[in-house]
């Protein structure tokens, strides 16, 4: 068994550490508010509150935390994880950020002789407790292949792309897809009760079609049920699109989505993304 460090504790970052835990490793957590890794204490974990210290005690560290500045912060700032003389480590960041930040933090690791792979996923925090989401890495083939094993537990696929930077630069082309997915889906349903069809109708139309989806039944209920409750965070799509857009999106739709979403984080951020039905209302 081996000894795992995990820096992140979200939404996402919970459940995905725990799979690592319950394959038997040693796990050492971090998460600058402590309270948010009690899951994880309760079931063995170590909280460590000094990174440069878990990159000296681990072999591999995860890192699953919300944008650019966050990871920058991690990683370079006082007492980052760079702060330690430690080499011969494998960071793997499962980070949504830009390409550009993950090629930077990739150079500083290189430096100091740590390897550094972006392995963002697809999936929310249902698929995360499932270990069924999807993986998309890039960086060192070699580096992927050896942490393969501890990516197999948290999710179903591991897709690797290539050089350092494109996991990063496919998932923005994931969540551009999301996005859009999302506001067409929200549209149409209200286009349709203007036209005197019920969302419920509507939806069971959709659902029983070659447009049906797994993502098509989960956003239904929560347009049935009126739940909002945040599986992904609009306000975290809304900042892949800007960065998905600062990275060179250029097509009319997908401009037009990230429009809609910079005005909507204004009122719903904290809600699930499938609140852009009520921006649109």
């Amino acid at each position: 068994m081996m000894k795992i460090g995990w820096i992140g504790m979200g939404k996402m970052g919970v459940p995905m550490s725990e799979k690592i835990l319950r394959a038997g490793h040693d796990l050492l957590v971090y998460n600058r508010t402590k309270e948010k890794a009690k899951p994880l204490i309760d079931q063995g974990a170590q909280f460590i509150d000094s990174l440069g210290s878990m990159l000296e005690k681990v072999e591999v560290i995860f890192v699953m935390i919300s944008d650019d500045d966050a990871v920058e912060e991690i990683f370079t700032g006082d007492n980052g994880l760079l702060s330690s003389s430690a080499s011969g480590k494998v960071i793997v960041n499962m980070s949504t950020i830009t390409p550009e930040m993950s090629k930077k933090m990739a150079e500083r690791c290189k430096a100091q002789q740590l390897e550094y792979i972006d392995a963002p996923v697809s999936g929310s925090v249902k698929q995360a407790e499932e270990a069924s989401l999807v993986i998309i890495a890039g960086g060192d083939e070699d580096v992927v292949d050896q942490v393969r094993p501890l990516l197999e537990k948290i999710g179903k696929a591991v897709v690797y792309i290539g050089e350092v930077g494109t996991g990063n630069a496919a998932k923005l082309a994931v969540n551009t897809f999301l996005g859009i997915v999302t506001q067409g889906l929200a549209e149409t349903i209200k286009f349709s009760k203007s036209m005197g069809v019920d969302a419920a109708t509507f939806l069971n139309i959709l659902k029983a079609g070659a447009l049906g989806s797994p993502y098509l039944n989960i956003k239904s209920d929560a347009v049935l049920n009126d739940n909002y409750k945040a599986a992904f965070t609009l306000d975290h799509l809304a900042k892949d699109l800007r960065y998905a857009k600062g990275s060179g999106l250029k097509g009319k739709v997908g401009l037009a989505t990230h429009d809609t979403f910079q005005e909507a984080v204004k009122e719903f951020g904290d809600e699930d993304v499938m609140a852009i039905l009520k921006h649109l209302k």
